[in-house]
């Protein structure tokens, strides 16, 4: 008789512990390094002194004005990537003419590290917030970009005959068959997407003294207040966790009928 492997209760139990045990011992692991020597403790404190100065900035209130800096950057950036390369992407990706078009410069901007344009976002935006915001955008707009392209490349191209036969306009096809279709390859640029610009958001800060999590953390590392930042870096860290998080969840929403967002033991 053919092992049918663990049971969904077990499955769920694994699923959630293993996990929290992971986290645990990454954070053990820290911990303990620092006091045995494994970390240089003056430039490395051990995590539960990062934890307790985690916790003076939020209780102080010291860590808000940064996060909100920060946060608010990250969302124009996405809004001008999300403006940008979706309909970019669907225009490019839908013609076999538009790929070949695009195809060069696309590859030619693409491998362009966004740290290396500092010095041009410099001379155009100055030291204002616009730069890491124009930072952002650059880095975020190339992952769903692509993923815009491939989506509707890979429409089936019965499906769109079909809507053809039944008269369906353009604006039908796009919003019955093309977006449906290309709704996973989306969800998954904007969770890439997502954490790009966050990334780059923060380096702007950090490599030109922007106000936000960066600037912070800079000024952090300039005073040897080394467990202020790594608490910093820390609340960033989670940033990123909770903003993947929330795209998850809210591809889990809209794409509950794809099999990728069905229970296991329903999919099979």
């Amino acid at each position: 008789m053919r092992d049918q492997g663990p049971g969904p209760v077990r499955r769920r139990a694994e699923a959630a512990a293993l996990p929290v045990l992971g986290v645990a011992m990454v954070l053990a692991a820290f911990e303990v390094a620092p006091r045995v020597g494994i970390l240089p403790r003056s430039n490395f404190p051990p995590f539960s002194e990062i934890a307790a100065a985690f916790a003076h900035l939020v209780t102080s209130g010291d860590l808000w004005g940064p996060l909100g800096d920060t946060l608010d950057s990250w969302a124009r950036a996405m809004v001008i990537a999300i403006g940008i390369a979706v309909p970019l992407g669907l225009a490019i990706g839908s013609t076999r003419t538009g790929m070949l078009l695009a195809r060069i410069t696309v590859e030619f901007l693409r491998p362009i590290p966004s740290v290396a344009l500092i010095p041009i976002l410099v001379l155009v935006y100055g030291t204002s917030p616009s730069l890491k915001v124009a930072l952002g955008a650059f880095g975020a707009t190339f992952p769903l970009l692509f993923q815009a392209m491939y989506g509707v490349a890979d429409v089936d191209p019965v499906a769109m005959d079909t809507a053809r036969a039944f008269g369906l306009g353009w604006r039908s096809r796009m919003g019955r068959v093309v977006l449906p279709s290309c709704g996973p390859y989306l969800a998954t640029g904007l969770r890439i997407s997502a954490s790009v610009a966050l990334i780059l958001v923060i380096t702007g800060e950090y490599v030109v003294g922007l106000p936000g999590l960066g600037r912070e953390v800079l000024i952090a590392q300039q005073s040897a207040a080394y467990d202020r930042m790594y608490a910093l870096i820390l609340a960033g860290g989670l940033l990123g966790v909770v903003l993947n998080l929330g795209f998850h969840a809210l591809e889990g929403l809209v794409l509950f009928w794809h099999p990728s967002h069905r229970p296991a033991e329903a999919a099979a």
